[in-house]
């Protein structure tokens, strides 16, 4: 049994942000299924927006935030958010995130969708910095512990425990060196898993990215919301040999055009899609390269930005450069492959504007939660803000809430099972989901395909409750299970909205619905 004061499950922005606020009074263990920088916030390129510069205002972030989440936006999480961004950014500059500086002042720059420069960056690998720096500081941080190669099972409710009391006691996970299920016990759990991408077969994230938080936190009783808004980034590069690599909203905040391959005339697309071109919201620019590679018979479109300075493109996008031309891809001179990908949940688990789910003792926070700031679609950089203005949020919440004597909780219990005979099962079932999920629940929906999702869906969940019940865990099979309960939910999440909007476009219904509503789904009794 391993005793805490909070336990925080994943090691992103928010997770080691919400360590960090905790530490000075609580003791803490950030438990976390790899190494503590495989996290999504490691891969951010673009930014993080806040309101600094002199002809910006809280208002126009608002407003910019309320248009790109096409009318399902909370405004008072919004608001929120917004108003605290400012201080989130110096934080972290106080913690020493070197962000990129002109004439000695924070470097500005604009993506898709913000009427103003707003966006503070690291020249455009900002997540990599910032999750740099915080690691270097939650590693000298006494009272925090760190977990690492331990995959969350289960959170523990008194629920699920047949006590009166509902409030979540704790977790289970899985210790991949030794193999063990452990028990962690704590008053506070955090959970900071991140979202879902690995659903789909094409996407921006990194492999931990499987809805372990939203799974749990839907079996332990707590409702989800609005998990159809599934964002595709406009831009993945599209090689043979480089696994999902993003490029950066901030390359056509910078002027970078989208075109057709020479094969398909060559010509800009955007302007004949949105007024805005290429600085659109990423849901235009996604169903827009969308429209146009099935129009054309295309593997993907250009994005074109030679047109800048080498020095320019030296300077602003160093690792884009580079990486470009490590695959033979000189940006200077030629266009960029791309094509879109699954890039960020914008539902999740609901919380209150402290990070508070419905089970007491239990928060959601980052991409595993549903605050209501990104509505129907995301506004680019305002993930991260999230993260960080939550886990301050939450920990507050937890430094506020009252002590008490944790409760006894039992062994984890594997001794009715056996070993996995044919593991092949897992990753059968795997690329099955996400091949599936990536045909029939992707940019563009309909009834039909719908349908055929949750019928596959629901034989793969009886496959794998079998497996489940009758074999050791692993880290691979847990991931199934939660990938499977996700889809699940995107998919009748997506049933239930019948309307386009936003980031669920649906050709059965074409046109928006009144009044604007988010999909809430409730679990079944615990």
């Amino acid at each position: 049994m391993h005793d805490f004061d909070v336990l925080i499950v994943g090691s992103g922005l928010a997770g080691l942000s919400a360590a960090l606020h905790l530490a000075p009074t609580h003791r803490v263990a950030v438990i976390t299924k790899r190494s503590l920088s495989d996290g999504a916030s490691q891969w951010a390129q673009g930014g993080i927006a806040a309101v600094l510069g002199e002809e910006d205002s809280l208002e126009s972030h608002v407003d910019d935030t309320l248009v790109a989440g096409a009318g399902l936006c909370d405004l008072a999480a919004t608001r929120f958010v917004v108003a605290h961004a400012p201080g989130a950014i110096a934080w972290l500059r106080e913690l020493g995130v070197p962000f990129s500086l002109e004439n000695g002042e924070l470097h500005l720059t604009r993506e898709g969708g913000h009427s103003q420069r707003r966006i503070v960056h690291a020249t455009d690998a900002t997540g990599a910095a910032v999750q740099r720096t915080l690691i270097e500081t939650v590693r000298r941080t006494p009272n925090i512990t760190l977990f690492e190669q331990h995959t969350l099972v289960d959170v523990i409710t008194g629920r699920k425990l047949g006590l009166k009391d509902p409030a979540c006691l704790g977790l289970y996970a899985l210790d991949e060196v030794t193999d063990e299920v452990l028990t962690f016990r704590a008053p506070h759990t955090i959970l900071a898993t991140g979202g879902a991408g690995k659903v789909y077969l094409y996407t921006t994230n990194p492999d931990t990215a499987t809805g372990d938080g939203i799974a749990a936190a839907w079996r332990a009783g707590c409702r989800v919301a609005n998990m159809e808004f599934i964002q595709f980034h406009p831009t993945c590069l599209y090689h043979p040999h480089a696994k999902s690599f993003l490029i950066s909203e901030a390359v056509r905040g910078e002027g970078g055009l989208l075109k057709l391959p020479a094969s398909a005339g060559g010509k800009r697309f955007m302007p004949a899609h949105d007024e805005r071109a290429e600085l659109a919201p990423r849901d235009v620019v996604a169903r827009a390269i969308d429209y146009e590679m099935k129009r054309h018979g295309l593997d993907c479109v250009h994005l074109d930005i030679s047109h800048q300075s080498p020095a320019f493109l030296r300077e602003h996008f160093p690792n884009i450069l580079a990486r470009c031309a490590e695959l033979g891809i000189d940006i200077t001179r030629e266009p960029i492959p791309v094509v879109p990908a699954a890039h960020y949940t914008c539902g999740g688990v609901l919380t209150d504007l402290a990070g508070r789910t419905d089970v007491p003792g239990l928060y959601a926070i980052g991409e595993t939660a549903c605050t209501g700031l990104h509505g129907a679609n995301r506004l680019a950089s305002n993930s991260l803000l999230e993260c960080m203005v939550f886990a301050r949020a939450a920990a507050q919440a937890i430094a506020e809430a009252p002590r008490h004597e944790p409760a006894a909780l039992p062994a984890w219990d594997d001794s009715r099972v056996t070993d996995a005979d044919e593991t092949v099962v897992i990753s059968h079932n795997w690329d099955e989901l996400r091949r599936f999920m990536w045909d029939y629940v992707g940019i563009v929906r309909t009834n039909k395909r719908l349908e055929r999702a949750a019928h596959r869906i629901a034989l793969l969940e009886r496959e794998i409750q079998e497996f489940y019940a009758h074999f050791h865990v692993s880290r691979d099979l847990l991931e199934l299970r939660n990938l499977v309960q996700v889809a699940e939910l995107i998919v009748r999440s997506a049933q239930a909205r019948r309307e386009s909007r936003g980031l669920h476009f649906s050709r059965d219904y074409p046109a928006l619905a009144a009044p604007a509503a988010p999909t809430i789904l409730v679990p079944p009794p615990v």
